[in-house]
């Protein structure tokens, strides 16, 4: 048997584990600790002679006995600095109330530190900082996430007051939140809307007002990914390949994967870059403008013909007495 201090520590990060949810899969420990099955089983047996009340169930998972509890652990001076960075994050990235209970748990984590970890965190602290983010909350629900938490953990429906993209004034919805994620740089909630009898996502910049109801929810809903999965699956993709200068295309490293990124590789000089898109005409066009005078579209004919389109557009605005066809022939 193995009791090198490494097989120690995870036997004491798997009975934090049993203490920080109701119930753990032992393949759940498996995947975080990166061991196998057998040695999970090995480690709760560690455990359970030891003198841990753990109970088991075929099939489902690992669970404490309700009313046994240790003492809290001492963190480390590096995980408590992990929590600088998130605690940043919270500030600028969720809505004012997630962010205010964070900072309170963040203020209980550090009183527990030893003077000089006090010391050290701070020295991180004050010079650690996230710039400003783009609008993520509409001022009049400016607590979104919050309460759509407590729906989502509650499993009750909410109210919202929601300007869809193409409307001219908000609409009231009664929804049923699944759950919520982040993603292009906003915050959404994937929902079944009563209205429309269907599942929907709603923005949260979006949501002019929100409120929690007493009714619960009137469905059994799957995980959130399930319904994100089949959403991408419903939308047809279009293959794209382009021909890209290299001293453009490493620039473009972080926005590709928002257009359905799948390979590239070297072509001399440049780089092809193949993409499975789902909005070719509004979405990779011009996404493709930002760079068109660097690249080369190879196919499809049909996003030539979208962008060609968007520059007549824009130069008709430029110069309204002009076509572009007639600017391009003199070129």
């Amino acid at each position: 048997m193995d009791d090198s201090p490494k097989r120690f520590d995870r036997i004491v990060a798997i009975l934090i584990q049993l203490q920080s949810k109701k119930i753990v899969r032992a393949q759940d420990l498996a995947d975080r600790f990166e061991v196998s099955l057998r040695t999970i089983y090995r480690d709760i047996r560690t455990l359970e002679a030891s003198g841990v009340p753990i109970y088991s169930e075929a099939g489902i998972g690992y669970s404490l006995l309700e009313g046994y509890r240790l003492p809290p652990v001492m963190f480390t001076r590096e995980e408590a600095g992990s929590f600088i960075a998130a605690e940043k994050l919270m500030q600028k990235f969720t809505d004012k109330e997630l962010g205010k209970h964070y900072a309170s748990a963040a203020f209980k984590l550090k009183a527990v530190l030893r003077s000089t970890d006090k010391e050290w965190i701070s020295n991180i602290e004050s010079n650690v900082l996230m710039q400003p983010a783009e609008r993520l909350f509409h001022e009049q629900a400016p607590n979104s996430l919050s309460i759509l938490f407590k729906a989502i953990a509650e499993k009750t429906q909410v109210y919202l007051l929601y300007m869809p993209a193409e409307a001219a004034e908000p609409m009231e919805r009664v929804v049923e939140p699944v759950g919520i994620f982040h993603e292009n740089n906003n915050w959404y909630t994937f929902a079944y809307c009563h209205l429309r009898n269907d599942y929907r996502q709603f923005r949260a910049d979006r949501i002019h007002s929100i409120r929690v109801t007493d009714r619960p929810f009137t469905l059994q809903h799957q995980p959130l990914e399930v319904y994100l999965q089949n959403d991408k699956e419903k939308i047809p993709t279009t293959r794209v390949r382009i021909l890209v200068d290299k001293k453009i295309a490493k620039h473009l490293e972080h926005e590709k994967k928002y257009h359905g990124f799948v390979s590239e590789k070297l072509t001399g000089d440049q780089i092809e870059m193949t993409f499975l898109t789902h909005h070719i005409e509004n979405g990779f066009s011009r996404w493709f403008m930002m760079f068109g005078d660097c690249a080369k579209i190879l196919e499809p004919e049909s996003l030539k013909d979208s962008v060609l389109e968007l520059m007549e557009k824009i130069y008709a605005k430029i110069n309204p007495l002009a076509s572009i066809n007639n600017y391009l022939s003199q070129k």
